[in-house]
């Protein structure tokens, strides 16, 4: 390097220098906050705390609210150390996370750093964490259909290219198996999933087991677990969404998937409640309504390219009104529940189909298409209507023609609706074996078959 190079890098760092340097200290810690005074910072702002005063260490932080002369800060790490007194020094930057395809096979933190044991990234760019999103004028409509290579979504929750689909279902149902059928099959060019307040021994389970190498080589991992610090869980599904978007932004087909939006919503009543929050509704405090749809909304087409989204919902008892899951669903493009009751059967993916709607799909599929789903779900909802006098055995062929057609056909259903985790089906197939079963054909595509008369 020359010395003109050299001073000029010098000129640089001394434009950059600040002769002066602001720094508080602590001076109440309580719970997961930390209170500071001699600084006069924002509201979002990066801080260090020093908790030897040696200077040796330090403690990210962020600003999340004040009162008096005092800013009250959440750590992104434990708090072990902090005392009475600790300096509180300002970062010089915001929190940039990395970005680029060197991300892909990786999995990192919610701060952008690998987990992995790959080595470090190699990066070449950093983008700052909660920048602007798309302008609604910008963003391109719908009209492409996306392939999920699930059968019971494709033929009657049709996905469209930058749609964004909730998955709700009580603990255990099956959300982390279909997120993972889903990640290896869906037609797109990257996956970016993000693992939110998960139990750590799932992380390698859904690794190994429901992603696979084959969909870990496309994908970016992003992982938060639950013994980590409520705000870093918070910042794990912001920098997911900023890396969806970097990939987006180079014309990219990209499937984002995040489990779970509600294990999101807890860690920010943790930060909400801890900042001094008034609880609202079922003890969740009004920032936890207000993070939803800042971060939900950002998914979608832009110019080029398209972030289609899949975000699981945790249900609460199974309830399907509880706070986040309506909240969730008056904000997404369509939900798929998964139910309890078809999972207790051995019925994988256990998706109610009659509970579930894709509110695009009358927009995406051709009319052909659209027929035979309104028609199986007009036979699903007769047989349930029947259902009871079905299984006491008091129910009387001929009574109902089409509940008559729904109980020949049920054994296709099943068939059809259920799919093994490592089933790989596409759109094509998946529309000729429904139009099969409709006009009366037992046995999958391909397969030997035979013709049963409706009434049968």
């Amino acid at each position: 390097m020359s010395g003109e190079e050299l001073l000029a890098r010098f000129r640089a760092r001394l434009r950059g220098f600040e002769p002066i340097r602001r720094e508080g200290r602590v001076v109440r810690g309580i719970g997961l906050t930390v209170e500071a005074i001699g600084l006069d910072l924002e509201i979002g702002d990066l801080c260090h705390i020093f908790p030897n005063f040696s200077g040796e260490g330090r403690l990210a932080a962020e600003v999340v609210g004040f009162h008096d002369e005092r800013l009250v800060l959440v750590p992104l790490a434990e708090l072990r150390g902090v005392r009475h007194g600790s300096r509180v020094v300002p970062a010089p930057e915001a929190l940039h996370v990395p970005v680029g395809p060197e991300l892909l096979g990786r999995v990192i933190d919610g701060l952008g750093r690998p987990i992995d044991g790959k080595g470090p990234l190699r990066c070449r760019r950093r983008v700052r964490l909660g920048g602007a999103p798309p302008s609604p004028l910008q963003r391109a409509p719908i009209r492409e259909v996306m392939a999920t290579g699930v059968r019971a979504i494709d033929a009657t929750l049709t996905c469209g290219r930058g749609q964004r689909l909730g998955i709700f279902a009580g603990s255990g149902v099956g959300k982390s198996t279909l997120l993972g059928m889903i990640s290896r099959n869906a037609s797109c060019d990257v996956r970016v999933i993000a693992l939110i307040g998960e139990r750590g021994r799932e992380v390698q389970e859904f690794i190994e087991r429901d992603l696979g190498p084959e969909g870990l080589e496309r994908a970016v991992l992003v992982v938060s677990t639950s013994d980590q610090p409520a705000l870093l869980r918070i910042k794990a599904a912001w920098t997911a969404t900023l890396i969806a978007e970097y990939f987006r932004d180079r014309g990219m087909s990209v499937v984002l998937m995040m489990d779970s939006v509600t294990r999101l919503a807890m860690a920010q009543r943790e930060v909400g409640l801890a900042a001094g929050e008034p609880p609202a509704t079922r003890g969740y405090p009004p920032s936890v309504f207000a993070l939803l749809p800042r971060l939900l909304e950002r998914a979608g087409n832009a110019e080029r390219g398209s972030i289609t989204a899949f975000y699981t919902v945790l249900v609460e008892g199974d309830d399907l009104n509880e706070p986040i899951s309506d909240t969730v669903r008056g904000i997404l493009d369509g939900h798929i529940v998964l139910s309890r009751t078809l999972a207790d059967r051995g019925h994988f993916p256990a998706i109610d189909v009659l509970a579930s709607v894709s509110r695009l799909m009358p927009n995406l599929v051709t009319a052909e298409h659209w027929r035979a789903a309104s028609e199986v779900r007009e036979l699903l909802a007769a047989y349930e209507s029947a259902r009871d006098l079905i299984d006491i055995g008091a129910y009387v062929s001929g009574s109902n023609p089409t509940v008559d057609r729904a109980l020949a056909l049920m054994p296709e259903f099943r068939r059809f609706l259920q799919q093994r985790p490592e089933e790989k089906v596409s759109f094509a197939e998946t529309l000729a074996w429904l139009q099969r079963i409709l006009q009366g054909e037992v046995g999958e595509p391909g397969g030997r078959t035979a013709t049963r008369a409706f009434g049968a």
